[in-house]
């Protein structure tokens, strides 16, 4: 029996809206130690990781699916792919010496600029060689249509572990399930359109029998989207760094220690969120200060940051697809000292997490759903050609305990977030085994210098990290100025 899956409305959008340039896939490096791994001619045990994944995907279905039309109306559709095979999508390569982390960055940078074979499952995982310091990299992608952040990470858990591992069982026995063929497609798609209406009254049934849960739910929902549709009316700020983007991709990380963070979150509180985010914005300032672009004229600026946010419930863990909704903060640039600036975004966060923002993607599948899917693709288009933020910042959470491939422990994880069409850089980060793992997408041109970025980056954490010493150190000898009086 033929057997599919419909993409969700989310999902469509963000496989509808890639283009040649705008490569909508997620990505990320991970960095681990060699040595357990090293085969009797140096290097990796390349097969031996071959083994272990295959063994690994059968937890992972989608990663044995491609897409698939569904004649006349066009909607995308998940299929078992029956000529699957594991070594297109696993890559071995090896780095010329000395395989530094620039070099690296490098191809972490090419990789990300190559779309994905939309005929083949929508994820590749590179297997990186030769890097110095007895370490090598995975370098992942897998299409934003099939998962967002938190699913990446659920994801990349089915192929690591906890514990190392030495031993494991061969991979199953795979037989992809029969593909429809287009009459059968065309039956289904006939069948859904004529069931909307009933869909339709069943949900205004509903809300007769509730009428105050509904009108305050409809309230909410057209609060959201009037909140989401006047980031479009009004668009972000021009920057330096929000013209029109090519296709090719540069790529620059940062780790910052999770005990520093916490001596910030211990003097001015906040969360680990509201401190990085303010970290970027200020380094943001320092960045476009160095382009030309003073302060006094950036705080002028409506600078805006786009900030996904997990709206998955305990019931929706580990399944696959979308779950995120898009939250537009205006962020303070151009503010010259690190606490207020702290405090400012802490408070324009608050204010978006209480804003009727987040309702607006409830919204969105729904309507999707009962009318079609493209039209929220070409909505959304609209959205981000007419910037509606100047950068994504997206921050993921990952294990505490450190993770290993094999036996193999992971050393640093740095993600990588498709760039929108007029972003010239976007900012992603996770969280993993005490450290914070910052990862800078940029598009080449642009950003020629986007290492000064993460240099400024960290120069602007520093600035406050020195203000939270300062703070704990007036607090444990008492202000002098008091003892003296």
């Amino acid at each position: 029996m033929a057997t599919w899956e419909r993409l969700g409305a989310t999902d469509r959008i963000f496989l509808d809206m890639e283009t040649l340039d705008a490569h909508l896939h997620v990505a990320g490096c991970f960095l681990f130690d060699a040595r357990p791994l090293q085969g009797p001619h140096g290097g990796v045990d390349f097969e031996r990781i071959q083994a272990w994944i295959a063994s690994r995907l059968h937890r992972i279905p989608r990663y044995r699916q491609r897409i698939q039309r569904i004649p006349i109306e066009g909607d995308p559709i998940w299929v078992d792919d029956p000529g699957f095979n594991l070594q297109y999508h696993l890559r071995h390569t090896r780095l010329p010496p000395p395989g530094d982390d620039r070099q690296l960055k490098r191809l972490c940078g090419r990789v990300v600029s190559q779309l994905l074979d939309r005929g083949k499952p929508l994820w590749e995982i590179w297997v990186v060689d030769g890097l110095e310091d007895d370490r090598f990299a995975l370098v992942t992608k897998i299409h934003h249509c099939l998962t967002d952040g938190i699913g990446g990470v659920e994801l990349l858990g089915h192929l690591l572990s906890i514990d190392p591992i030495k031993d494991f069982e061969p991979a199953p026995v795979w037989i992809p399930r029969p593909n429809p063929d287009r009459a059968e497609l065309a039956r289904d798609a006939i069948r859904r359109r004529l069931g909307l209406p009933f869909e339709i009254g069943r949900g205004l049934a509903n809300a007769l029998r509730h009428p105050q849960r509904a009108w305050d739910g409809a309230a909410e929902t057209w609060q959201g989207l009037r909140e989401a549709g006047a980031h479009t009316v009004h668009p972000a700020a021009d920057t330096p760094i929000n013209g029109r983007i090519g296709s090719h991709r540069r790529f620059d990380w940062l780790a910052i220690d999770f005990d520093e963070i916490r001596e910030i979150k211990h003097a001015f509180g906040g969360t680990v969120n509201d401190i990085a985010l303010a970290t970027a914005t200020g380094a943001f300032g320092r960045f476009l200060e160095r382009r030309g672009l003073p302060a006094r004229e950036q705080r002028q600026l409506d600078f805006r940051a786009a900030c996904p946010v997990n709206v998955r419930e305990d019931a929706e863990r580990g399944a696959l697809g979308n779950r995120v909704a898009n939250l537009i903060v205006r962020v303070p640039l151009g503010e010259s000292d690190p606490v207020a600036r702290l405090e400012k975004v802490r408070e324009a966060m608050d204010a978006g997490k209480h804003s009727s923002q987040l309702s607006a993607m409830g919204a969105i599948e729904r309507i999707g759903e009962l009318t079609h899917p493209g039209l929220l693709a070409a909505f959304a288009r609209l959205n981000v050609e007419r910037r509606s933020s100047n950068f994504v910042f997206t921050n993921v959470p990952g294990p505490r305990t450190r993770w290993h491939l094999l036996e193999a422990p992971l050393l640093a994880a740095y993600p990588v977030v498709p760039l929108l069409p007029n972003h010239g850089v976007d900012i992603a980060l996770m969280s993993y085994a005490g450290g914070l793992y910052w990862g800078f997408n940029s598009d080449w041109e642009q950003l020629p210098d986007l290492h000064d970025l993460v240099l400024a980056t960290r120069e602007a954490f520093d600035e406050l990290l020195g203000a939270a010493r300062a703070c704990a150190s007036e607090s444990e000898h008492g202000d002098p100025a008091e003892a003296k009086a």
